[in-house]
């Protein structure tokens, strides 16, 4: 890459109560970020509804849409508009009864530059995303545009360093990492604290292990329920960007929406892989076990 910083901005929202409504605020974010000079702008996870997954119902798969359509068209559009690349999040509906949760990418256009479909699906209380989404199938590859190469990369996707090592190890010169992530009401404060630490320190440690700038988009705000079961989740938020070394860029507060504008630097990539060669110095003779569920 020959340009030398990349302006970029991460819109942390909260769900507005319709796509309508969600895609109006996100249009409103995206026209700031491009007044403010911004070229790349990344949303959060599932950005056009609630985070749905927090209990199981066919009714929800009515949220899915196809790609194109209607939601991805309305983006596509403004990043045509504003001459921005945006990293957008969907529900995708690829055929009946099949879905995924799909990351599409705008490149100063209203056609798609690429898709990411979310790899590693979780399943867990409040998050049970296995009903839903079935495992991506486009494998870890970076997504060319004009401002580099993107690798986009999904929520829970952004707890394993394969996942950001084989974006690197493809050419990758951004992480990204669309998500949607929050703590249970019912945890003590010592344990929520714990959670947040340990998703900004992972992430934090695949721009470290790779040399890479990474962003990391968060939703907030709180979401009940809707089955009623459950106690809901309270999204933390905490959107970030960090350099290289694991630096931090800029960050978004807890319980705030939020636009977050930051200069990347992007030449401190080649310098730092320069001072720690890790891609030089894996053993890729030795790493045959990774292919293995678990040594027994």
């Amino acid at each position: 890459m020959t340009r030398k910083t990349l302006k970029v901005a991460l819109l942390q929202e909260t769900d507005r109560g319709s796509r309508d409504a969600n895609l109006d605020a996100i249009e409103a974010g995206l026209r700031q970020a491009a007044a403010a000079g911004v070229e790349l702008v990344l949303l959060q996870e599932l950005h056009n509804g609630p985070y749905f997954c927090q209990h199981e119902s066919v009714q929800e798969f009515d949220l899915a849409e196809t790609i194109p359509g209607p939601g991805s068209e309305r983006i596509g559009k403004l990043a045509e508009e504003l001459k921005l690349v945006v990293v957008a999040s969907l529900f995708e509906k690829r055929a009946a009864g099949l879905y995924h949760n799909t990351a599409v990418v705008f490149d100063r256009s209203a056609t798609i530059a690429g898709k990411y479909r979310k790899m590693h699906i979780p399943d867990d209380p409040a998050f049970y995303e296995k009903f839903y989404f079935t495992p991506g199938d486009l494998g870890f590859e970076p997504i060319d545009t004009s401002v580099g190469r993107l690798g986009v990369l999904v929520c829970w996707d952004q707890w394993y360093p394969e996942a950001a090592r084989l974006m690197a190890l493809a050419g990758a010169e951004l992480l990204l990492y669309p998500t949607a992530i929050g703590w249970d009401p019912r945890d003590e404060q010592a344990e929520k604290d714990r959670q947040r630490d340990a998703w900004i320190t992972v992430q934090r440690g695949h721009a470290v292990a790779n040399g890479l700038p990474l962003l990391a988009c968060n939703r907030t705000g709180f979401e009940a329920d809707p089955s009623g079961v459950g106690h809901g989740i309270q999204f933390w938020g905490s959107s970030f960007v960090a350099g290289p070394q694991g630096e931090l860029l800029g960050q978004a507060g807890t319980d705030q929406r939020h636009l977050l504008v930051v200069e990347v630097d992007m030449a401190r990539s080649e310098h730092v892989r320069r001072i720690w060669p890790f891609l030089r110095d894996r053993r890729i003779d030795a790493y045959g076990d990774l292919l293995r569920r678990f040594r027994d």
